[in-house]
């Protein structure tokens, strides 16, 4: 089983083999630490980007990346706070769009599936999830189909931390074996 733990260190001080961002399927990132990430992790970035431009990332998919070492100059020493994988989750259409259950879900599914050859043949032990984009989403008009089929024009509010969010974490990646995996809240959300 794994240990799922909230804390609120910043996540790119974290020593994680795996670092899990929650990204959308336009290609566009908008939280601060994303953006940072993106000049952190451009091997990263150019792949999910391309991705995105290719139409191949589908909303509620995990893009894994294995990320390239580079070998010359300062960037040749061994840093423990570096990952050696970066879990790219799509759980949005575009950054405007907050995050919907059955994406979100579908993404900790796929998430689940790709970790799990990680953990047994990689020793992959430690992992590291950012919390923020899975909160902080505007609520804007969109079009979505009811259960007769017809659209209906609804308000998209962002997801419930307490009631969805956490329970679908809980609920998708405590069945990972032997994997500690810590959850990186905002300061404004309580333990």
């Amino acid at each position: 089983m794994a240990t799922i733990e909230q804390t609120h260190t910043p996540i790119l001080n974290s020593n994680a083999q795996v670092l899990i961002l929650p990204v959308n399927s336009a290609g566009v990132l908008l939280d601060p630490v994303l953006t940072r990430c993106k000049t952190l992790y451009p091997d990263n970035y150019q792949r999910y980007h391309r991705a995105c431009r290719d139409g191949s990332l589908m909303v509620g998919s995990c893009l894994l990346h294995k990320r390239q070492r580079e070998l010359a100059g300062l960037s040749a020493a061994h840093n423990g706070n570096q990952p050696n994988y970066i879990a790219n989750l799509v759980i949005s259409d575009h950054p405007y769009h907050s995050a919907r259950t059955r994406w979100l879900t579908a993404a900790l599914i796929d998430l689940q599936q790709q970790l799990m050859p990680l953990i047994r043949y990689q020793g992959v032990r430690k992992a590291a999830l950012l919390a923020r984009p899975l909160l902080a989403s505007s609520s804007t008009d969109r079009a979505e189909p009811n259960r007769t089929g017809l659209t209906t024009e609804t308000t998209a509010l962002p997801l419930d931390w307490h009631s969805v969010v956490l329970p679908l974490i809980n609920q998708h990646l405590q069945a990972l074996p032997k994997l500690r995996i810590a959850v990186h809240t905002p300061q404004s959300l309580s333990l």
